[in-house]
């Protein structure tokens, strides 16, 4: 048979798995999806929300209005039930928009269809073998293709991470929970409460009629459930079931905590769920998969179009994998402070004062809106490593700002001293330089106002990688690390 050919192929098309697809389009890549649905359809509500730096990763691709004018903004974060306010993160998207999971992959999809994307539907990856040259990947239909590298992003239960043989260690899971849509035929007591065991919450859908419901089981279970288990999980939680009928979507998971060992094996990567699966408290697994596509995408664009070497997509690993393990040790602690115990219940009662103080407040807040990342490119001025606040501009084409500028993907230099002062020679087919004036104040997220630098030079991912402070010292080197060898004129 035949073999389809393409540079990269990503297992999954979830919202990791659309926008690594986006990102490696934009940059002239040929990939390809392969996706077990044959539609786009998302099954129950799932995850509902998109936090800032998600919004602002979409805002760097020229995006961010599809799903800002679909969703409600809440400028707030959740701390173990109670509500922080969280409007004086510095961006332009400080607020949490609540958008089911459902839109938000309607969204990508119709992003990556006008980026001419094409998805294989209705199939599974089932293997694959790699060699020094490209990966040959098996479909459940008996199609093969070809390509130099293997993205999986299929998920918790990650085939490709499975038959790659990346260990998944962590922690087993001590609690259950089912989360369901439904009808009720009595009143049901609406809002979220911390039982012996865990939170359970019930909540209308967006018809006002049906209800949504999280409730922790009273046994660590397994498998698929049913009705009869929903019935006396509601039972044990709230002493009704409230008639609970009609259930259109019945789902378990537990909070259970694993991390690949490696992002990457050879010519095999993993992103997303297949790297990192966790409680869901905190609502940040679509977010952080988001980033890890981000942070991906552009790397691996490079080694494909021989930019850069190979050696580049290790520095994948290098970063997202300190992310996702910080990740799994906050979700464990929310995950525990979500016992109804009376002695959870009185450090949770302590841990949200001490959570109220200023200072606490706006670092939790960061945290969870993954402002706070920075990236361990050594000692520097404060924006090193960090992302690039989308600041006001000045340029001889008037005023724009930062964001506008990564709408391609591509590699930006602002020079913010003398037009002019700086060169990318050899490179400025694939690298922007602007000169333009900065407007107004640098603020980062925790540290504040740092001082204005004279040049930045920022990746696709919008995260900083040289800063100027006066000279171009240091820029060939970051140029040549990040972005390839100037090609002679």
């Amino acid at each position: 048979m035949p073999l389809s050919t393409h540079d990269v192929i990503i297992a999954g098309g979830g919202p990791t798995g659309l926008m690594l697809a986006g990102e490696l389009a934009l940059a002239g890549v040929d990939v390809a999806i392969v996706e077990r649905r044959v539609n786009q359809e998302v099954e129950g509500s799932r995850a509902s929300g998109l936090h800032p730096r998600a919004i602002e990763l979409l805002d760097q691709r020229g995006i961010a209005d599809r799903f800002v004018s679909q969703g409600d903004k809440h400028h707030v974060v959740l701390f173990a039930g109670v509500v922080l306010d969280a409007s004086d993160r510095p961006t332009r998207h400080n607020y949490t928009l609540a958008l089911w999971q459902a839109k938000i992959e309607r969204g990508l999809a119709d992003w990556i269809s006008e980026l001419a994307v094409p998805v294989y539907r209705g199939c599974e990856v089932t293997g694959s073998e790699q060699d020094d040259t490209g990966v040959t990947v098996r479909l459940d239909d008996t199609r093969m293709l070809e390509s130099k590298f293997l993205v999986g992003c299929d998920g918790g239960r990650s085939l490709v991470r499975k038959t790659a043989n990346i260990d998944f260690p962590g922690w087993d899971p001590a609690i259950s929970y089912l989360i369901f849509e439904a009808d009720m035929a009595d009143e049901p007591a609406l809002g979220m409460r911390h039982g012996e065991k865990g939170v359970y919450a019930l909540g209308r859908l967006e018809d006002g009629k049906r209800v949504r419901g999280v409730v922790t089981e009273q046994e660590l279970e397994r498998g698929e459930p049913d009705s009869a288990a929903l019935r006396a999980a509601l039972v044990a939680a709230y002493g009704s079931d409230f008639g609970v009928h009609n259930v259109t979507w019945l789902s378990r998971f537990t909070d259970a905590a694993r991390q690949a060992a490696a992002y990457r094996k050879g010519r095999i990567l993993l992103a997303g769920d297949a790297a990192h699966v966790h409680s869901p408290v905190g609502g940040q697994g679509l977010n952080i998969g988001l980033q890890d596509a981000v942070n991906l995408g552009w790397k691996l664009a490079q080694v494909v179009r021989d930019i850069s070497p190979d050696s580049l997509l290790d520095t994948y690993h290098a970063e997202r994998h300190p992310v996702g393990a910080a990740l799994l040790k906050n979700t464990l602690a929310l995950t525990a402070l979500n016992r109804g115990d009376a002695r959870t219940s009185a450090l949770r009662e302590m841990m949200v004062g001490v959570m109220q103080m200023d200072a606490l407040r706006r670092w939790y807040a960061a945290m969870m809106s993954s402002l706070d990342i920075r990236y361990d490119l050594g000692e520097g001025h404060g924006l090193l490593g960090r992302r690039m606040p989308d600041l006001d501009l000045v340029t001889g084409d008037g005023p724009t700002r930062v964001f506008a500028f990564l709408h391609d993907a591509r590699p930006l230099l602002l020079n913010f001293g003398e037009p002019g002062s700086l060169d990318i020679v050899g490179r400025a087919d694939r690298i922007k330089l602007i000169d333009a004036k900065l407007v107004g104040k640098c603020e980062l997220p925790v540290i504040g106002v740092v001082e204005a630098p004279t040049a930045v030079l920022i990746r696709p991912d919008g995260h900083v990688v040289w800063v100027g402070e006066g000279s171009a010292k240091g820029l060939n080197e970051a140029l040549g690390t990040w972005f390839g060898n100037a090609t002679e004129a």
